[in-house]
């Protein structure tokens, strides 16, 4: 038993509970008390995915050529 499904009603015996059809879910991730609008970060620029991208196969490249380098001037034996 859940108490999602399932809960005490007002003498303490055990319910069933019916889901309510077509709730809005995001309305219950407000506050009731302030009833605020949904935060937004203004300080947070999102990265374009072309320069994630690039970041993560230069950062690829590097760490082959280091490995690369390594081996080869022997530092790893």
């Amino acid at each position: 038993m859940t108490l999602k499904l399932h809960g005490p009603d007002e003498r303490g015996a055990m319910v069933t509970r019916t889901p309510e059809k077509n709730v809005d879910w995001r309305a219950t991730l407000r506050s009731p008390r302030w009833n605020v609008a949904p935060m937004k970060n203004p300080e947070m620029n999102p990265t374009s995915r072309p320069v994630s991208a690039l970041f993560w196969v230069v950062l690829a490249a590097l760490t082959f050529g280091i490995l690369v380098i390594g081996y080869s001037a022997g530092f790893w034996r």
